[in-house]
């Protein structure tokens, strides 16, 4: 090792013991001592390799009042290693790869060597996992290889050390080939044998002391061990600064799982965007903060998007979980009025993805959190997806925090001045706000953010830099003379400042001096930091991170950059991003003893008073377990997965036994109801699983050993628990409507496919795997995006990378009908003796819609129902109480009502009604497509008197047939899904766009321009039929300016008669009919109706 990098000081250290340590001094000293080793001292100015002559300045400990440790101050020599750039060093590679070699210097830093700093004449031989000379075959680098290098840079994170290094000196690589530098291995063998013998010495004085006894007092063990660290050099006139270093106590999974008791302490959230807003860049800061990757890497890494395929694509597909360690300075929480135990808070973030077509994975999210982080581009604003998330939140009952991301556009692409930025961020917010009060909901109260309620941050997540109000407020409060809560309603909104009369008014003067707070006390300042960095006007900018009291916290190799990593290195140092996405989830997200008071009534099932609910809305930890499982992660064994989900009350334990109860669990019944053992629980951290024992209320956890018997969600509780009731299903803002068939190449495969789309059923919450009569294997998911990824997943992953071949994608669509029926149909039961007569009619406008979403349904209380649909959908109250079911599925929104009057034995034959009613609105007579929206009324029943003649066998065929003849009578019509496309292009593309647009049978409905800004927003709908190819489409037309988004939105009726010959749904009819192998026409209405 070069000069330097090994040294030996002597450092004084003042030790404070914990009570329990207090019998044997130097051993407890010793033992705080411990936790220095290995690590970086920033005081000592290396990493701590040893120490030794451990010796006591003092017999007699200062115990000091309210603060029961006792002091002792401790002297000893300590070996420290400090490697510096331009240090040569020697490590053994342990990682080889095509682009760089990685190394382990000492035992104890990572060093890494890039590709463009390794010489020209070393090659990589990807094959070998090698790096070989060109010059001399005898010089080749592989694991445990032994290299002498250069270090380049040095990166402190923390306690911990990593370095760059570069292989372009002739004298550097294999030692065997260019030997040692000077004599590194005489000096490290040095280190070690002092380290040992300082050892040995400080051993055996510990026994001599603890032979004579120290006297101390004792007390409870009840408090933290706290350790004070501060190093004296040896000139007797410097002043020493103390540092507080924190112990290791354990690792941070006993931290998290110890934390987990806390509920107050906890923060459950996701983060929700649309596509491109940065949220798994914003994330990595929050990753970074909590020690898991290195400050350096925040942006860049995207921890949270966990498979090669996101990598690849730069978007998440899968929403990843990941519990995060923070511990708080008491000065952030000062004013803090929430409950909290202590300044500990663990996060369990939750990263969702942005694109409309695992929309599901949202929904997944958002059931098992309590807060989101919404986060939106300034540039491009709220989006489609913004609104559909945010809509998904509140109906959640999530309460929502607001960061604006992406800022740092605002400064060095689109150079907006200050006015400029200010309205474009508030619109930005105003239409946040929108949104959320169109979906408010009174039990989660007031929803809206606003900066100077600390509600909002503003953000650059590639950079790794954020900040919310507060922290420019506490920066000017005290130079106002104001308090901080004060000093940021003045930032924000409409006050401005005139320096020249020091006073502050609500309209601007018209003086040149008077900006808007926000402009000038927070926009011109960072501007005027960045202008500096990217400029590289280093005096300037030393200058005015001096005012800002920061300078000292870069180090030097940081001021060694220039261009945008010194900007991003100087912008993280000032505003880090995690301290203000932390201040508002600590401050304003709810913590889940808070939220489940307001949430238990939209999530669960049953009466809520019963005692699940109640323990549910205390959140206790030592009630009946309840649990929601949303949704199911393969494990890195390909074929099982971890069952991912939220402990709401109780806790679970590994080898529990537990009731899965399903979502189509009736209480009462043993239907789609399991009682297991769970073999293991864990803990999700992004990339990997921790196991723990148990997890308590109020967190999220993953079990293993439930994967047989959970598809895609499920409840869980006791497994004496047997009255307890389901957790509500999700409901998902997208339906699969693009469907493929998928059949092996080679026949032999079938058993891998069918098991293969079993798994791929269970890893995503919302595709559908189904066998069509013909024996077609189908998926049905969101859109195109969605559906290449399902097939990449199940032809890699789950059935091993065998062959499959897949047909065009194909859309679902709907039955409907247009009228009420002409007249009430009638149908005779195979044996002649039973006569059903039916009419069917259209659903009121919305009332479909309201089914779908979970307003009205099933298992509403009938007398609430009956009110809902009286009085917003115009029903007569006493029909309204006479809903047999819905279907299909029995909750899809068609429905079976009852408007006889005085019919006998009617009871005894509504079971067979209904599952024929089941079957009819599943396969519908046109197309046998699901049918939507209609409403078929049971007009009057003529039964046989002996119940043997109108059994099941009787009454399910006829009811069914007088629910097609009822379809047929009524202007049947198909609907058609249909997709809003949301476009973002510059104005000279708007030609293409509309052209293309029109070839599809696309429809604008809303065109606006983005203010500052030569972009324009369209709104339109497409057909989804119509959208297969529509991107690459559109992209050729406006030379790839314009960017589209689709998102399910409704069903649309086609117009035309599908049983007209020649007309566009008469051609969709026959087509579907082909594909599914029916006969090629519809039967005529003579084949349902009988006449009497």
């Amino acid at each position: 090792m070069s000069d330097g990098t090994l040294r030996r000081v002597k450092a004084q250290f003042q030790v404070s013991l914990h009570p329990a340590l207090s019998e044997t001094s130097l051993a407890g000293v010793e033992e705080l001592l411990n936790t220095l080793l290995l690590r970086y001292s920033e005081d000592l100015g290396g990493i701590v390799l040893a120490y030794g002559s451990t010796t006591l300045a003092s017999h007699r400990g200062l115990i000091q009042p309210y603060f029961p440790y006792t002091h002792v101050d401790v002297g000893a020599t300590v070996t420290l290693f400090n490697p510096k750039p331009g240090c040569r060093l020697v490590g053994v590679v342990n990682k080889v790869g095509r682009d760089f070699i990685g190394l382990l210097v000492a035992g104890i830093v990572n060093a890494s060597i890039g590709a463009d700093a390794i010489r020209a004449d070393l090659a990589s031989r990807p094959a070998q996992s090698a790096w070989v000379s060109l010059c001399n075959p005898r010089h080749v680098i592989s694991i445990g290889t032994t290299v002498v290098f250069d270090v380049l840079s040095v990166t402190q994170t923390g306690q911990f050390v990593s370095l760059k290094g570069a292989l372009r000196e002739p004298d550097t690589g294999a030692v065997e080939v260019v030997g040692y530098p000077g004599q590194p291995r005489k000096e490290v063998a040095v280190a070690e044998e002092a380290h040992k013998e300082e050892n040995g010495k400080s051993t055996a004085k510990r026994k001599r002391r603890e032979s004579a006894g120290d006297a101390a007092a004792t007390f409870p063990p009840s408090f933290t061990r706290a350790l004070f660290l501060r190093q004296w050099p040896y000139s007797p006139d410097t002043t020493a600064k103390m540092v507080k270093v924190r112990p290791r106590s354990g690792s941070v999974l006993d931290e998290i799982r110890a934390l987990m008791e806390f509920k107050d302490n906890i923060r459950n959230m996701s983060v929700i965007a649309h596509v491109d807003h940065g949220k798994s860049t914003l994330t990595d800061s929050l990753v970074a903060a909590a020690g898991i990757i290195a400050m350096e890497q925040a942006g860049d890494q995207r921890l949270t998007d966990t498979r090669a395929d996101e990598q690849e694509r730069g978007i998440t597909i899968k929403s990843t979980g990941i519990s995060l360690y923070y511990v708080m300075e008491d000065e952030d929480l000062k004013g803090f009025t929430g409950a909290r135990d202590g300044n500990h808070f663990l996060i369990n973030l939750i990263d969702s993805p942005g694109h409309v077509d695992f929309s599901s994975e949202v929904t997944a999210a958002l059931r098992i959190t309590d807060g989101a982080l919404v986060v939106v581009d300034c540039i491009e604003g709220v989006c489609v997806q913004t609104e559909t998330v945010l809509r998904q939140a509140l109906g959640e009952r999530i309460r929502p925090v607001l960061t604006i991301n992406k800022i740092d556009r605002c400064f060095l692409e689109l150079m907006l001045d200050p006015e400029e930025a200010y309205l474009s961020y508030r619109r930005v917010i105003e239409n946040a706000n929108v949104i959320m009060a169109t979906y408010a909901d009174d039990d989660l109260g007031d929803t809206q953010v606003h900066p100077e309620a600390g509600t909002v941050s503003f953000s650059a997540g590639l950079h790794g830099w954020a900040f919310t109000l507060t922290v420019f407020a506490n920066l000017y409060a005290k130079k106002f003379g104001t308090d901080t809560k004060k000093m940021m309603e003045k930032l924000w909104g409409d006050n401005f400042f005139d320096p020249k009369t020091k006073k502050w008014t609500k309209k601007e003067t018209g003086s040149a001096s008077c900006k808007r707070g926000f402009c000038q006390f927070i926009y011109e300042p960072i501007r005027t930091v960045i202008d500096a960095a990217m400029t590289d006007s280093k005096d300037k900018l030393w200058a005015l991170l001096e005012k800002l009291e920061v300078l000292h916290l870069l180090k030097s190799e940081d001021k060694e950059l220039v261009g945008k990593p010194l900007m991003k290195r100087v912008m993280q140092t000032w505003l880090p991003a995690h301290s203000a996405l932390l201040e508002m989830m600590i401050w304003h997200l709810p913590s889940p003893a808070r939220a489940q008071k307001y949430r238990v009534d939209v999530l669960y099932e049953g009466p809520l008073d019963d005692a699940y609910a109640s323990a549910m809305r205390a959140c206790d930890p030592e009630g009946p377990l309840m649990m929601y499982v949303s949704k199911m992660i393969p494990a890195a064994d390909k074929g099982r997965f971890f069952a991912f989900g939220r402990v709401f009350s109780g806790r679970i334990a590994t080898g529990r036994k537990v009731r899965i109860m399903g979502p189509n669990y009736v209480p009462g019944t043993k239907k789609d109801l399991y009682v297991k053992t769970v073999q293991r629980t864990v803990m999700c951290m992004g990339r990997r699983q921790e196991a723990v024992e148990d997890v308590p209320c109020g967190n999220t956890v993953a079990l293993v050993g439930l994967d047989q018997f959970i598809t895609k969600n499920a409840t869980l509780t006791d497994e004496k628990c047997e009255d307890a009731h389901t957790i509500k299903a999700m409901k998902f803002s997208v339906s699969p409507v693009v469907r493929v068939a998928v059949e092996p190449k080679h026949a032999s495969d079938l058993p891998k496919l069918v098991e293969g789309l079993k798994r791929l059923a269970k890893s995503d919450p919302m595709v559908q795997c189904s066998i069509e009569e013909t024996g077609e294997h189908i998926i049905a998911g969101a859109g195109e995006l969605h559906l290449e990824i399902c097939l990449k997943d199940l032809q890699d992953d789950f059935m091993g990378g065998a062959e499959i071949r897949v047909s065009e994608p194909v859309v679902a669509f709907r039955e409907t009908v247009n009228i009420m029926s002409d007249h009430v149909v009638m149908s005779k039961s195979p044996n002649k003796h039973n006569r059903i007569y039916l009419q069917a009619r259209p659903m009121e406008e919305g009332l479909a819609e309201a089914i779908d979403e979970g307003k009205v349904g099933p298992r509403d209380d009938p007398k609430i129902r009956s009110k809902i649909l009286s009085e917003e959908f115009g029903w007569d109250k006493e029909l309204a109480k006479k809903i047999w079911c819905f279907g299909p599925d029995t909750t899809g929104p068609n429905m079976l009502t009852d408007v006889t009057k005085g019919v006998q034995y009617l009871n005894e034959i509504k079971d067979s009604c209904v599952a024929a009613f089941q079957w009819a609105s599943k396969e519908g007579v046109l197309a046998e497509e699901n049918m939507r929206a209609i409403v078929f009324e049971v007009c009057d029943v003529v039964l046989h008197a002996d119940a043997i003649h109108r059994g099941g066998g009787q009454i399910i065929p006829t009811a069914r047939r007088a629910m097609y003849a009822a379809q047929l009578t009524a202007q049947p019509r198909l609907l058609e899904p249909v997709y809003l496309v949301e476009i973002q292009c510059p104005e000279q593309a708007m030609g293409g766009v509309y052209s293309v647009l029109n070839q599809k049978r696309g429809m604008v409905f809303e065109e606006a321009q983005r203010p500052g800004t030569p972009i324009f927003n369209l709104k339109a709908y497409l057909p989804v039929i119509e959208s297969f190819g529509f991107t690459s489409t559109l992209r050729a037309a406006t030379a790839g300016q314009a960017f589209p988004q689709s998102v399910f939105d409704h069903w649309e009726v086609m117009t035309s008669d599908p049983l007209n010959a020649g007309s566009q749904a008469n051609t969709l009819v026959l087509d579907i009919r082909k594909r599914k192998g029916l006969k090629p026409e519809p039967s005529p209405l003579g084949e349902y109706e009988d006449k009497l």
